[in-house]
């Protein structure tokens, strides 16, 4: 069921009962990317999955990568509804809610960070720049195929082809101007000084074949967080909920609430 949430700026599907478990995709996908992890996790929880700042029926901001934040706080704490809050953002969505634990200490009580970091290499900043020139002059249709490289392994999309259709034709949807904003804020962006205002416990994953956000990044970002602990995921790239549902699924399994509510 979708829900609107922050005055009506941000558009959400809602499933199951239980404490409150936030859901933010990647740059590159959709909300949908979190399809074959969200039956299991509704049984448990009240899973919420917003499209993010931009991203279908989701209001654009003004702004950079805090504005995006800022107003992702606003929703997540008008969707909470004082629920305890459990916040899980993947690539993009992982910056977005670091970022809005910076800004906004008290919003969550842990946070799960999926292939993402705090900044990006110069080698890195280098490719969104790319991306966000390719964009602005040719369109999406000129990037598809790097973001799909960036999402998933050669091998992978050789073996998922009905998969990889359905994630060019949802990255095609996209506006193009978001992702431009997007790849230039993530170009810019260094989180490294703040990280240790994050004192709640985070979980920080990482794909072992990721490329987008290479380990070295989820690495640093552990190190630098006060209440951290890491853990590879063998054998995925970008989006490992995607990719091997069941191996995200167990190593999340361990560090999100109680499933008090599971029947």
């Amino acid at each position: 069921m979708d829900r609107l949430f922050a005055d009506g700026r941000v558009n959400a599907a809602e499933s199951g009962e239980g404490p409150a478990l936030f859901l933010f995709h990647s740059l590159l996908s959709d909300r949908a990317s979190f399809d074959p992890i969200v039956p299991d996790l509704s049984r448990s929880f009240r899973v919420i999955v917003p499209e993010l700042p931009g991203f279908g029926k989701s209001g654009a901001v003004d702004g950079g990568l805090a504005e995006v934040a800022d107003r992702m706080a606003e929703a997540v704490t008008d969707a909470a509804d004082g629920d305890d809050i459990t916040v899980l953002g993947n690539g993009y969505g992982g910056f977005v809610a670091l970022q809005m634990a910076i800004r906004h200490r008290d919003i969550a009580s842990r946070l799960i960070l999926a292939d993402c970091g705090a900044a990006f290499s110069e080698s890195g900043r280098d490719a969104f720049r790319n991306m966000a020139a390719a964009a602005k002059a040719k369109g999406l249709q000129a990037i598809t195929e790097v973001a799909m490289r960036r999402l998933f392994a050669p091998q992978f999309q050789a073996q998922h082809p009905d998969l990889m259709r359905d994630r060019r034709e949802a990255f095609l949807r996209t506006d193009p101007q978001v992702i431009v904003a997007a790849c230039e804020a993530l170009a810019g962006l260094d989180l490294r000084p703040q990280l240790s205002q994050v004192e709640v416990p985070v979980l920080v994953l990482v794909g072992e074949h990721d490329e987008a956000t290479p380990p070295p990044m989820s690495r640093e970002l552990a190190a630098g967080l006060p209440n951290a602990r890491l853990k590879i995921i063998p054998g995925c790239a970008h989006v490992p909920q995607l990719q091997a549902p069941r191996l995200f699924l167990d190593a999340i399994g361990d560090f999100i609430p109680e499933r008090s509510t599971a029947t």
